[in-house]
This record gives structure tokens, sequence and C-alpha cells, in this order.
């Protein structure tokens, strides 16, 4: 198991292995973040997928890479819209889709597959079996980073099923510190969904 995880890095350089270790650690403080409700999710998810963009982008993982993009810059809108306050001074509170939501959630889910296939067609890049799963995985991401930005606490579920997804692709790529920072997420994300089912129970009460 040792070997399998550092036969992917006997041509990596150190450069890429020490951006990969602190996208790993970054990524695992922003889950942890975004658990409590802490605005440092958003800083630190910010470098976290900037790097991860890169190393992506290197390896040649466009679908991968696309996701990563995406989270950046959801990363800067959620970074502004949990500070946002209302009228009253009160801060964005962790809630339940409403039937509009989960249609947007549905639709962007599948306008984030057709976008992203017609890129790997426009690029020219053969689209191979495991490249449909970033496809459907990438949906799911991009549906979840935006129900996290605006604190749905559906947003985990995806984040758990997604995870649980890409974990053992990134594996399979050799990609070691990836798919053992996924792994962690998942646990992050079931332990955070229950966090935040908490804190709605309590303002049901």
């Amino acid at each position: 198991m040792i070997d399998f995880f550092l036969e992917a890095y006997k041509n990596a350089t150190i450069t890429q292995i020490v951006l990969e270790f602190i996208a790993f650690v970054l990524g695992i403080a922003s889950v942890w973040f975004a658990k409590k409700e802490n605005i440092l999710v958003y800083p630190t998810g910010l470098v976290a997928t900037i790097i991860t963009t890169y190393l992506l982008w290197i390896a040649g993982y466009l679908g991968d890479m696309m996701i990563n993009l995406y989270f950046s810059v959801m990363s800067i809108y959620g970074w502004w819209n949990w500070n946002r306050k209302d009228k009253n001074a009160n801060s964005l509170p962790i809630t339940r889709t409403d039937f509009k939501e989960k249609i947007i959630g549905i639709a962007l889910f599948f306008l984030t597959i057709v976008v992203v296939f017609a890129i790997y067609k426009t690029v020219g890049q053969e689209i191979k079996k495991e490249n449909y799963v970033d496809i459907t995985a990438a949906g799911i991401f991009f549906t979840a980073m935006w129900y996290m930005a605006n604190k749905k606490i559906e947003n985990w579920t995806l984040w758990i099923l997604g995870d649980f997804i890409v974990t053992p692709i990134y594996a399979y790529r050799g990609l070691g510190m990836l798919s053992l920072q996924y792994l962690i997420f998942t646990g992050l994300a079931i332990s955070a969904y229950l966090e935040w089912r908490r804190i709605l129970q309590q303002k049901i009460i």
C-alpha cells in the first residue's frame, strides 16, 4: 500500500509534492471551518483550490481542473455571501433548500455536465470511461459548492456523494494525497452534515 502511494511521486518534482501537501492540509482545514460555520472556510479553500487547479492542469485532467477552478470562483462568492448582513444585521443562516432552489440545483447539475462534456470535445481530448465519472462528479460538486455558498444543508449530502465517487478515482490515477484528502473529506462531510442538522433542529425548537 505504501509502495503504491509512493510510486506515483517518483517522477514528481519537489515543488509539485510540496504544493500538493499544502493543498492537502488547507483543503482539510477548509472543510473543518465549513463545519463550524467559520468564514475561514473560504480563504483556506481558495488557496487549496487554486493550487489543485494548477496541479491537475499539469497532470492533464481537464474535468477535475475545471471543478477546482469553479471552486475558486465560488469561494470568492461564498466569502462575500457569508459575510453579508441583512438590514437587521443578521448573518446568513443555515437553511434547507426550497422547491425553487432544488430546481436550480438540478439544472446546475445537468448544465455542468453539458458544459464539461462540450469542453472535452472542443479541446479534442479523448473522453475515456473514467472521464464520465469526472463529468458526473463535476455536476455534483458544482451544485454542492453553490449550496454551500448559500448555507444550504443539502450541500453536505452532495459533498458526501461526490467525495465517495472521486476517492477511488484519484487513487487509481496515482494521486495519492488527493485520494487520501477526499477520503478524509468524506468523514468530515458526514460530521458536518450532522452538526448543521443539529443547528437547524435547535432553531426549530
